[in-house]
């Protein structure tokens, strides 16, 4: 059965008339007829009493009225569904995170992504950053979001195959045992010299904290008594609730390492920060409007004289 028929056949009863459901519908009155008689021959059945002063619907053209409304409304009702997802309103999106980004500035991208898109489903997932680019590239997410030492040699290095947003500075903080809350705030970057500092181990496919943590050791001659490798940023934080040594670490916003029971202070001189960035495939936001959307609002401009994309 032809939607554009049943939508004539609408017009006219709502209308009353031909004539007033034609100039309704833009269309002209002898095809108007014409279509409403060939839907009249399809069902078998008269839909339509016509008199002089109009038409009226036969008993079988009130049932057709009926079951026309509930399938127009659910053909419109698809067509908005399948609108909303051509705009990156509606459907699922993946996004794999590093943990820092997932305590604190991640929750604050979904909740300005809900107010946008509500019907636009997001599934977080939280690995290392080599697993996040992994996955992306393997086409088991759709956005990832890293933070980095050096973003524009990251960009230069991944240019035609990833696209990159940059999401905004990442300061480096001291993060001491619970104990040391009497800590001077700023920490003075030597006061870990003489002692242990915890590092998450190094990953040559994407340089960023511990390099980032050496540099500045090395650049102010800080010699701490042993550097203690640990696997990522997560591990190291219980270890430090534990007393076992201090670690810097990203902190983005000031917010997302509070949660957790160490001491947290800033350090003088301060370490450059690191950079977030926000990693689709190449094309994907001309292509994608779920990630465009996504992408649109977490960029945010960079600060001048940054290393950046």
């Amino acid at each position: 059965m032809d939607l554009r028929l049943l939508r004539y056949f609408t017009a006219v009863v709502e209308a009353g008339s031909m004539t007033s459901a034609a100039a309704r519908l833009h269309v002209s009155q002898p095809s108007l007829s014409v279509a409403v008689s060939r839907l009249e021959s399809e069902v078998g059945v008269a839909l339509l009493v016509r008199t002089p002063r109009g038409v009226r619907p036969t008993s079988a053209g009130r049932f057709l009225l009926g079951a026309s409304a509930r399938v127009l409304h659910d053909v419109d009702d698809i067509a908005a569904s399948l609108a909303r997802f051509g705009a990156g309103t509606a459907g699922t999106l993946t996004l794999a995170a590093v943990p820092v980004l997932v305590w604190h500035r991640v929750p604050r991208l979904l909740r300005a992504l809900a107010r946008d898109a509500p019907d636009l489903e997001v599934q977080l997932v939280d690995p290392p950053p080599w697993t996040a680019i992994d996955m992306l590239l393997e086409r088991s997410a759709d956005v990832a979001a890293v933070v980095v030492a050096h973003p524009g040699r990251f960009a230069r290095q991944h240019r035609g195959v990833l696209d990159v947003a940059d999401w905004g500075e990442v300061p480096l903080v001291a993060a001491l045992p619970p104990e040391e809350h009497e800590a001077p705030d700023p920490l003075p970057l030597h006061a870990l010299a003489g002692r242990t500092v915890l590092l998450p181990r190094r990953t040559a496919a994407v340089p960023s904290l511990p390099e980032r943590v050496e540099e500045a050791l090395a650049r102010h001659d800080v010699a701490p008594a042993a550097v203690r490798t640990v696997g990522t940023i997560q591990v190291a934080l219980p270890l430090v609730e534990a007393g076992v040594g201090a670690a810097v670490l990203p902190d983005p916003d000031h917010a997302s390492l509070h949660r957790f029971d160490v001491t947290l202070r800033r350090l003088d001189p301060a370490p450059p920060p690191l950079r977030a960035l926000v990693l689709s495939r190449a094309g994907a936001a001309a292509s994608d409007a779920r990630v465009a959307r996504l992408l649109r609002h977490a960029r945010r401009p960079a600060p001048r004289g940054s290393d950046t994309i």
